[in-house]
């Protein structure tokens, strides 16, 4: 927080004293995500005082959308989710609050947040539709309790998005890795091999490992599996024992300096990897993500559908089917005897 002048030390906090073209204009309160008016410019200190103390207890008594999304997230309801999801839900959340977090929940209308959509949808449809579910979870959440008498947020249209259908060929996948870092290239291996998320290859400890295989508590949805070993992933874990020598880790990708490799380090990495990759492979397409991975470890997965839903730990088949993007070959005519 800046340090307050001399001359303004008196002042309750977050008050400042406001200006127009340079002149004093009124007292005003800055609040997370508002700045309120208080009183003239030509007010006393004590008269200062009085009016930050009426609006302080003002607040308290008003209860503002951003009081029930907090309430919320301290309720069993949010902290029955799977970790990654709270973090999800608690950024969107905090997305949200900027615009509606002052507002009493029933004096947003449906129309706020359809305008509220379409101006985030201009930066971002896929978190704009994110943020849209948050919300109408918490007034579910709070007309279930009383603290509002509807949820606006019900019905509004999300944003239409393709899904992703990138499918990264072997050739391709080959290439990739041999414009990888180590520490990135391992991480590629593991997810391809595990159908794992970025997010629990970097969260994978040497104590999930033993015997069996890989124990992976997926971080978005919970399910537990343990990825038994194959050739190709007991070759990589050897390689990424490796990685340690000299170094004390709990994690299998650990940083040079030991400590895990953070999502920026990796997303650092794999920009490297992509300049590497245009300039030793001009012919690969580089339209796809580290995501994509996990989707061609599902589709390289040999088969039923079903098959391939217990070796991703997805809770539906259509969530299977989302990332299973390998085409098809089908009979012609005159193509079986």
């Amino acid at each position: 927080m800046r340090k307050r002048k001399p001359e303004d030390q008196w002042m309750p906090p977050g008050v400042y004293l406001h200006r127009r073209a340079g002149k004093p204009s009124c007292y005003v309160i800055k609040g997370k995500n508002s700045t309120k008016s208080l009183c003239k410019a030509n007010a006393t200190k004590a008269e200062v005082w009085a009016a930050y103390e009426a609006a302080i207890e003002s607040s308290l008594s008003v209860y503002t959308f951003e009081k029930m999304a907090n309430d919320y997230i301290e309720s069993a309801t949010f902290k029955e989710l799977a970790p990654r999801t709270q973090r999800d839900r608690q950024r969107e959340l905090a997305m949200f609050n900027k615009v509606f977090g002052a507002m009493e929940p029933d004096s947003i209308k449906p129309h706020h947040i359809r305008r509220y959509m379409d101006v985030r949808g201009n930066s971002s449809k896929t978190q704009a539709n994110h943020e849209l579910s948050a919300s109408s979870v918490v007034f579910a959440w709070g007309y279930e309790r009383g603290r509002c008498t509807g949820n606006p947020a019900k019905g509004i249209k999300k944003f239409k998005q393709k899904a992703r259908d990138r499918y990264i060929t072997d050739n391709e996948f080959s290439a990739l890795l041999s414009s990888c870092e180590t520490r990135l290239r391992l991480a590629c291996q593991i997810s391809y091999l595990c159908a794992a998320r970025q997010s629990d290859v970097l969260a994978l400890k040497w104590s999930q490992i033993d015997d069996k295989g890989i124990f992976i508590q997926q971080g978005k949805t919970g399910k537990k599996q343990i990825k038994a070993w194959s050739q190709q992933l007991i070759e990589a874990i050897n390689e990424a024992k490796t990685l340690h020598q000299g170094v004390a880790s709990i994690y299998v990708i650990n940083k040079s300096g030991g400590g895990r490799l953070t999502a920026d380090g990796l997303r650092s990495a794999w920009k490297r990897a992509m300049e590497k990759l245009s300039k030793d492979h001009p012919e690969v397409e580089r339209n796809f993500t580290f995501h994509d991975i996990k989707a061609k470890g599902i589709s390289d997965f040999d088969g039923t559908l079903q098959d391939k839903q217990q070796f991703s730990g997805h809770k539906t088949l259509a969530q299977v089917n989302t990332y299973d993007r390998k085409v098809a070959i089908v009979p012609t005519i005159g193509s079986k005897n």
